[in-house]
């Protein structure tokens, strides 16, 4: 009685549970109800009837993937609405140990608190420290959909699940051979090539119990640097000269393009800091002097604004990557064989490999290169006299160093996966019970490289040269300032570009290079059964699973020599390594108390409980229970509420305390001393001058690292959702769902910026727990230095209702789908500490996090053909702080993203049953934001094209 009340409302509310169209098609065709079995989907371990879950549960399938033409799951995945684009292969490119990463970050609670699994199992984190996984690593010809249910699923699946799960479903049992290949390249010049070969063949075993399969994937993305980008221009802001101060009505800033350093340069610049006589002086690749242009408008100390362009000026958009080069090669095997009747074995491997290609800026000394007028060996006569007539016997001289050549980030990925268990069926005393024993062991390694990074002493050195009166050579004033080599000092001419000999640009510059290892060793098992032997409520047999799981992480990471030494300009890192390892044991239970009754179409409830002991957390307990109510027929209402959690990870907990760098905006300057009503008296409480202007467009010293007293953050969550498929008009369904998620004592890394602005925004004066650890210099006042480090300080919630609206139906020849997915924010906050409720960051509307984001398809297929068009809609976002006491659309002009509506067109032919082709058009229109924004939200690239071939034997 349960599988059939549950299959007619498996069919009538099919449609509404998947978004995608790749399921739609098998709705159209004469469905055996007979035929149709229990099945687990993502959201729970008992299997029954799909789409009777309480949990909303998203899915995407193989052919939907297919038509967004990108080799980067985690960016196809951030186009839908309730998934960040922040983790991704874009969303990572100014990281060094996470480049050419894409995961995913549902919810925008953090992409540490989603969890990645391949076939219902976890997979091998991708980046050091954290738990985060590659979602690149998983092959895109073996994926036949991925599901995507969000809000805490710990209970089910254990920790990180606190935001949602998504999970990879690959093919099974595959039969054959196929080939894809498939490629595609901007329209509008920006470069943006990629092409993928992949190769799939499956085959049964000889006797018909088994099945093996192999695959093998190549992929290839181009870098693609900023400056390729159109609507780039070095979009900075300015102070309005036309402000007369808050609340006037007038923007106190601009936005306006081309905002550069006329301070520092490629080819050296002279910046008058001990004196003003001489003026700034900036010179051409031959190391010729001339006077540097002025800017117009400012930005702050170092930047402004040159309208017409500036050649000899410091463009950032110059160094920075868009999207990293990407090549990448998968292969792997499954293998499947039943040994009895009651077991089979089962097995997947794979080994991805990738190198990965991205820039940073160069090496750099802004305002520390000292040049002694009188007797540098490589000045420009003529400008030395003009300097010495200036009174000026030193002068301060700021330069980019690219001719060591760029500071790329070269990385060498290799990621290793094994999967192996026993699964089947067997009975005892008349009770059937399902079981499966795994084992999973993974493995990454990432050797990572920073080319020519600068020794700054050994340049200190190199830089002060004397013309030796013997020789007549230049040489070094005196190599024992020298950290390494000190007696082989080479003098330095940083006049110009690639000025400098061979010999001095070695002496100067090194490798930085990391060594790092992730590993996960897990040992699983799950029991499930059901009641109907012993009895049945009225809905049918009650259903349970059990389970048992024991896993060990590890993370390690080794740092060159020199690094470590605190010799070049990146941060003097020390090895770090952090293990843990953690036991739980977990139940689920399925109780149809209702079936085929008035106003009780279906009742069911679940519920769900897993223990957790951490070798470094502790212990903690997740639960979860859901509802599934169904009056009549078409109708259902399904509920969840429960607790998840989320353990420190690796990095969290046992980082060494590291130097480091961060960016922070002065609170105590004149600018946005009014952003807090607290701030000016405290500012001046601790001795700011009236009016101060900070120099914070430059990095400052930042000492951090993990906590090992970290406790597990805890999350509550709840959805409520109504499902209408009505009897009426079976074409059409709509779902609505609202969600909950609050999370408590949330592990957080306290930035640089948060301390600065927590010291002067306290009540009653400044706070000492917080400016105790910020270090401002005492004659300059700017800071120079914070202490940072992990807390279970902070809390975030997110509100929102995500809706579904489905529509199959025969049109004409063929058969036409329309589907709507959509999510309206009510709200996002966090807390960067929770005890402080009146200090909350609020992001709802702000760039990132819309308000209302939808993705609309309309797909057709007649006979041989298939016709897409899929519309996406990304709400206008503000881009200054909407918390309380933050930002104001005074603020800046514009001060936002208008709405961005993107299209695009797909079609496929199958010219026979073995051979298809594809190719499509995404942003059909040339739709691109304002060049003042590059969050990977948006789709900075504009018109592209992709096509696809497809062959099957």
């Amino acid at each position: 009685m349960f599988q059939k009340s549950s299959l007619a409302k498996c069919i009538n509310l099919a449609v509404v549970f998947g978004i995608t169209t790749s399921a739609v098609p098998v709705l159209a065709e004469e469905i055996d109800q007979d035929s149709i079995e229990k099945i687990a989907v993502t959201g729970s371990r008992i299997a029954r009837p799909e789409f009777t879950q309480p949990a909303p549960i998203v899915s995407i399938g193989a052919d939907e993937i297919a038509k967004f033409g990108n080799v980067d799951l985690g960016q196809i995945l951030a186009e839908l609405p309730s998934v960040g684009a922040t983790d991704t292969l874009i969303g990572n490119n100014n990281s060094n140990a996470n480049a050419g990463l894409s995961s995913a970050d549902l919810r925008r609670l953090g992409g540490n608190r989603t969890l990645v699994l391949v076939n219902g199992k976890r997979h091998v984190a991708g980046a050091p420290g954290s738990s985060q996984v590659d979602l690149t690593t998983i092959p895109s010809a073996l994926i036949e959909r991925v599901e995507i249910v969000t809000g805490g699923a710990s209970a089910i699946y254990g920790s990180d699940a606190v935001s949602g799960v998504i999970n990879v479903i690959l093919k099974e049992n595959y039969e054959g051979f196929e080939l894809d290949i498939s490629g595609g390249d901007s329209t509008e010049g920006v470069g943006t090539r990629d092409h993928k070969i992949s190769l799939l063949g499956g085959a049964d075993t000889s006797d018909g119990r088994g099945n093996v399969t192999f695959f093998a994937n190549y992929d290839r993305t181009k870098e693609v640097m900023s400056t390729e980008l159109r609507q780039l221009d070095g979009w900075g802001t300015v102070a309005n000269p036309d402000d007369t101060g808050e609340d006037d009505g007038i923007p106190d800033r601009l936005r306006v393009p081309r905002v550069y350093s006329e301070m520092i340069n490629a080819t050296g610049v002279i910046n008058p800091f001990f004196g003003e006589g001489a003026g700034r002086w900036t010179f051409d690749n031959a190391g010729n002097p001339f006077l540097q242009q002025e800017r117009d408008l400012t930005n702050s100390f170092a930047f402004g604004n040159f309208p017409d362009g500036c050649d000899s000026c410091f463009n950032p958009e110059q160094y920075e990557n868009y999207i990293p080069g990407v090549e990448r090669i998968t292969v792997g095997s499954t293998f499947n064989y039943e040994l009895a009747d009651w077991v089979d074995f089962y097995s997947d491997f794979k080994y991805v490999t990738a190198d990965i290609k991205q820039q940073f800026q160069p090496s750099f000394q802004f305002g520390n290169i000292v040049i002694n007028v009188e007797d540098n060996a490589f000045l420009d006569e003529g400008l030395r006299q003009t300097l010495l007539d200036a009174g000026q016997t030193q002068v301060s001289m700021a330069k980019f160093f690219d001719e060591l050549g760029n500071r790329s980030a070269s990385n060498k990925r290799d990621l290793f996966r094994f999967v192996g268990g026993f699964k089947g069926d067997f009975t005892l005393s008349e009770t059937d019970f399902s079981y499966d024993m795994y084992y999973v062991w993974g493995e990454t390694r990432n050797t990572r490289k920073t080319l020519n990074d600068l020794i700054p002493d050994n340049f200190a050195a190199a830089v002060d040269s004397i013309i030796d009166p013997e020789t007549g050579e230049a040489v070094c004033r005196d190599g024992s300032v020298a950290s390494v080599n000190g007696d082989q000092c080479v003098a330095y001419n940083p006049f110009g570009f690639g000025q400098a000999s061979e010999a001095a640009r070695d002496y100067v510059s090194a490798d930085v290079t990391r060594e790092d290892k992730i590993t996960q060793e897990l040992i699983g098992a799950t029991l499930s059964t059901d009641s109907s032997q012993m009895f049945e409520l009225p809905g049918g047999p009650l259903a349970m699973v059990v389970g048992f799981e024991y896993r060990e992480e590890t993370s390690a990471t080794t740092t060159d020599e020199f690094t470590k030494a605190g010799f070049l300009t990146n941060a003097a890192t020390p090895d770090s390594f952090g293990e843990y390892d953690v036991t739980e044991y977990f139940i689920e239970v399925n109780l149809p108390l209702l079936s085929g009754m008035f106003l009780a179409e279906e009742l069911s409830i679940d519920g769900a409980y897993r223990s957790a002991d951490y070798s470094h957390a502790g212990n903690a307990d997740a639960w979860k229970a859901g509802l599934f109510y169904s009056p009549i027929s078409g109708l259902s209402v399904r509920a969840t509420v429960g607790e998840a959690v989320r353990a420190p990870n690796i990095a969290e907990a046992f980082d060494p305390i590291s130097p480091g760098f961060a960016r922070v905006s002065d609170p105590c300057d004149a600018d946005n001393i009014n952003d807090d009503p607290d701030r000016a008296a405290n500012c001046a409480a601790l001795g700011m001058p009236p009016g101060f202007q900070a120099n914070d467009n430059v990095s400052i010293d930042l000492l951090s690292g993990g906590n090992p007293d970290l406790e597990s953050e805890t999350s509550s969550s709840t959805t409520v959702g109504l499902v209408w498929n009505p009897t009426f008009f079976d074409a059409l369904s709509i779902s609505v769902d609202y969600y909950d998620i609050e999370i408590e004592d949330a592990i957080i890394f306290v930035a640089a910026q948060d301390i600065a602005d927590n010291c002067v925004d306290a009540s009653g004066g400044p706070d000492e727990s917080f400016c105790s650890q910020v270090d401002r210099n005492q004659d300059t006042f700017d800071i120079e230095l914070v202490r940072s480090g992990y807390l279970n300080a902070a809390a975030l919630n997110t509100q929102g209702v995500e809706f579904q609206v489905n529509y199959t139906n025969e049109i004409g020849p063929g058969d036409l789908n329309l589907n709507l997915l959509g999510n309206q924010l009510i709200e996002l906050e966090q807390f960067e500490f929770q005890d402080r409720p009146d200090e909350v960051n609020d992001e709802k509307g702000e760039v990132g996090d819309p308000e209302l984001q939808f993705r609309f398809t309309a797909n057709y297929k007649w006979e041989d053909y298939s016709v897409s068009w899929a519309t996406r809609f990304v709400d206008n976002s503000v881009t200054y702080d909407v918390s309380p006491n933050g930002g104001s659309p005074e603020d800046l002009s514009p001060h936002y993203i208008p709405s961005m509506v993107t299209h695009d067109l797909s079609g496929t032919w199958f010219i026979n049953d073995k051979v298809s082709v594809r190719g499509g058009i995404r942003n059909l229109f040339d739709k691109v934001p304002p060049g003042y924004t590059v969050n990977p939200i948006y789709d900075l690239v504009g018109r592209r094209y992709y096509v696809g071939l497809n062959v099957q034997l």
